[in-house]
């Protein structure tokens, strides 16, 4: 694990880079409100991504305290500059530099996730959502989505199900939308979080090695 510090204008992010030997790609992780780069969920679909051969960045979109700041955490243009900054860093940094890019965003996260994605078009291999909130990226941005973008929702997670399925409407690019059988918001239900790290690892594998 490479512990790294990430500029984004005045604020210096934290997070967790791993990059596998001959890495087909790298995702980039956007977690939710009131989460960090160390949520034992988005944890756990890092090291399954790794286990197929995909670098991972971990990283906390928001400073301490501006996470103290309910409605910083729900900053989705905030949120979204961050991503890209990360996004630039990576570009940059020589580990990554010639890997292709993708975004796991989970609640929150997938707005910017989405944001993001359609401000780097092509730039950006895969996108996936996790128990996300894609609908909070607006329809503008969701239109202009040309990445692959997989919606992955827990089956028992009603109301967000809908969001989904709006949000899933709105893209016009490459997309798939999966429910997990018995899972609520959080995947907390034996075997749903495996499932849905499973869906997840597939379709980067597919996508970012496809773009090479």
């Amino acid at each position: 694990m490479n512990t790294v510090h990430i500029p984004a204008g005045p604020a210096e992010l934290n997070g967790e880079l791993i990059v596998p030997p001959a890495a087909i790609g790298v995702v980039l992780f956007a977690h939710g409100s009131g989460s960090s780069r160390f949520s034992p969920r988005n944890t756990y679909v890092a090291q399954v991504l790794q286990q197929r051969g995909i670098g991972t960045l971990l990283f906390d979109l928001l400073t301490p305290d501006e996470d103290i700041n309910y409605e910083t955490r729900f900053d989705i243009a905030l949120l979204t500059r961050r991503l890209l900054a990360a996004t630039a860093w990576l570009r940059a940094a020589p580990a990554t530099q010639t890997l292709k890019i993708g975004y796991f965003g989970a609640s929150t996260g997938a707005a910017a996730a989405l944001q993001a994605a359609a401000e780097m078009q092509g730039d950006i291999s895969a996108v996936v959502s996790r128990g996300g909130r894609p609908d909070l990226a607006g329809v503008a941005a969701l239109s202009r989505v040309t990445a692959p973008t997989l919606l992955i929702v827990g089956g028992d997670d009603h109301g967000v199900i809908e969001l989904n399925q709006q949000a899933y409407a709105k893209l016009n690019g490459e997309k798939k939308m999966i429910l997990i059988p018995g899972a609520t918001h959080l995947f907390e239900e034996p075997g749903t979080l495996q499932q849905a790290a499973r869906s997840a690892a597939d379709w980067f594998a597919q996508h970012l090695k496809a773009s090479r």
